[in-house]
């Protein structure tokens, strides 16, 4: 979760750091993220104008070199391959910016970890789709970006975050904590229910991958739809952002990601969670955006398990958040007490949803392949 600066960390000075020219005119705190401290720096240069800061969190990224480490390898492979191949349409990747010795990473005196990135100009981040439109382009945006990477070898880039995205490792720390005394509230009941009745789906994807039927490749980790930038004029996709996630793992946990993220038309914050539901036509959508451009590297296995991967994310954040809220709101950043329980039934509805239309979801992805 992200945490308040301590003292004399002031992002003012920090950003001193990475400057390349100009004068630092403004810092402002930049984002909605949980976990890093984020500010949009502005320079009074010509060009060049803004970056973007952080203050990387080693609490949950314990070996921020390797984070950055895997996105300069990331960005080099894709602007390279942009080169090569060209793009019909704006794309564009988030550059490292180096201090003036020439490293991509600053260390405070009293250890905090600062990193800063190129500020993608004219576009925005979607907090909702609210179009068919926009659930395409955010399809596409995945596709995109899987497919720029899809022939940079897993193994090149390090596993940031062991035991990311694996369904039943989470299912283990639930158990540590299930028993923690909390007032046993209809909706805590309701919860504890939710994941007793579904321990046993867990394992299916990681079987799939021991079973040679999936196979590794390098994934976003967290390509829900705010992190996805549109062009402010055309509304197209422009880039994918917040790579500190990307990791060798299972495309299948990004693609279901982003559907969990796409199709819930009142979001993971609501506080209506009884009216979640899973919003088949979005789904149709994004789908299509993202196989326009990913069909020519997707395997008949990798049809066979989309639908899991739907169903599988939505229950993961959805007992990550009750694990948090149960553990004492340790990891996620909240409001309130009972915000990750609440955050909680949202997900967990969104799975029963999800589960109520398993036939109509088959029928929609056999009809894309």
């Amino acid at each position: 979760m992200s945490d308040p600066l301590p003292p004399g960390s002031s992002p003012w000075l920090v950003a001193e750091q990475f400057k390349s020219a100009g004068t630092i005119v403004d810092v402002q705190e930049f984002g909605q993220g949980n976990i890093n401290s984020t500010f949009l720096v502005t320079l009074d240069t010509v060009t060049d104008q803004r970056f973007i800061l952080q203050r990387i969190n080693t609490q949950v990224f314990q070996q921020p070199q390797l984070v950055m480490r895997n996105i300069r390898t990331y960005s080099e492979h894709v602007c390279q391959r942009l080169r090569t191949d060209g793009c019909q349409r704006r794309w564009e990747v988030p550059q490292v910016l180096l201090t003036s010795d020439r490293q991509d990473h600053w260390v405070s005196p009293n250890g905090d970890f600062w990193r800063a990135m190129s500020f993608v100009e004219t576009a925005h981040a979607l907090q909702e789709i609210t179009t068919p439109d926009q659930a395409e382009e955010v399809g596409y945006a995945l596709g995109m970006f899987h497919h720029l990477i899809s022939d940079l070898p897993a193994e090149q880039l390090a596993d940031t975050l062991e035991g990311f995205h694996i369904t039943p490792q989470y299912l283990q720390q639930f158990e540590q904590v299930q028993d923690t005394q909390v007032e046993l509230t209809p909706e805590v009941e309701y919860c504890l229910q939710f994941v007793c009745d579904r321990k046993q789906d867990t394992n299916i994807l990681e079987t799939a991958k021991a079973e040679g039927k999936l196979r590794l490749r390098l994934m976003h980790g967290d390509p829900k739809i705010n992190n996805i930038l549109m062009d402010t004029d055309t509304q197209q996709a422009v880039s994918v952002i917040d790579l500190d996630t990307v990791k060798p793992g299972l495309i299948h946990y990004d693609i279901g990601d982003c559907l969990r993220s796409g199709c819930n038309p009142l979001g993971e914050e609501t506080e209506q969670w009884e009216m979640v539901h899973f919003d088949l036509k979005m789904c149709q959508r994004i789908l299509q955006g993202y196989l326009a451009v990913a069909q020519s590297f997707l395997t008949a296995d990798d049809y066979d398990y989309l639908y899991d991967a739907i169903r599988l994310i939505a229950f993961e954040l959805g007992l990550r958040f009750f694990t948090d809220y149960l553990a004492g709101n340790v990891y996620f950043k909240v409001n309130h007490p009972d915000h990750n329980l609440n955050r909680a039934l949202v997900q967990f509805k969104l799975t029963e949803s999800i589960e109520a239309q398993y036939e109509a979801i088959q029928a929609l992805i056999q009809s894309l392949r």
